[in-house]
């Protein structure tokens, strides 16, 4: 039985990420990225992960099921979970006092949106299995140079 209700609203897309060591990597979601556990099953070492500002993860401990290869460091090959949130400043800063190594710094990056530019602030960590992580916030639109 789970702990805790499931959320009012499951987002359209989540990512769901096996760990190897559920503990740390639910202290590393809750306390360096903000999450909170909305959703919980204990006996299977699970977790839907909130943020405030509504991202969902949910990482749960490898049990051998739904492994498609060989799962060894890093995980996630490939993918990069984004996590948009209003203050990038606030994560960067808990990320920071854990001398938690970045991947790419913080930044800010305006990309091409086809007739115009998106721009955020942001920086990639890697989670406790190798994730790749991208926490971000929005800055807004501007038009082509």
């Amino acid at each position: 039985m789970g702990e805790g209700s499931p959320p009012a609203i499951w987002n359209h897309l989540i990512c769901e990420m096996m760990v190897r060591d559920y503990p740390a990597s639910l202290a590393w979601w809750t306390g360096l990225v903000g999450m909170q556990p909305v959703f919980t099953r204990p006996a299977q070492k699970l977790a839907l992960l909130q943020h405030p500002d509504g991202a969902q993860v949910m990482i749960y401990e490898r049990d051998g099921d739904w492994e498609t290869g060989t799962m060894e460091p890093p995980f996630g090959r490939g993918a990069v979970i984004q996590v948009f949130v209003a203050d990038v400043a606030a994560v960067h800063a808990r990320f920071s006092a854990a001398s938690h190594a970045f991947y790419v710094p913080l930044r800010e990056k305006w990309r091409d949106w086809g007739d115009r530019l998106g721009g955020q602030r942001e920086f990639l960590v890697q989670d406790p299995d190798g994730y790749l992580v991208m926490v971000a916030e929005r800055l807004g639109e501007a038009a082509l140079p």
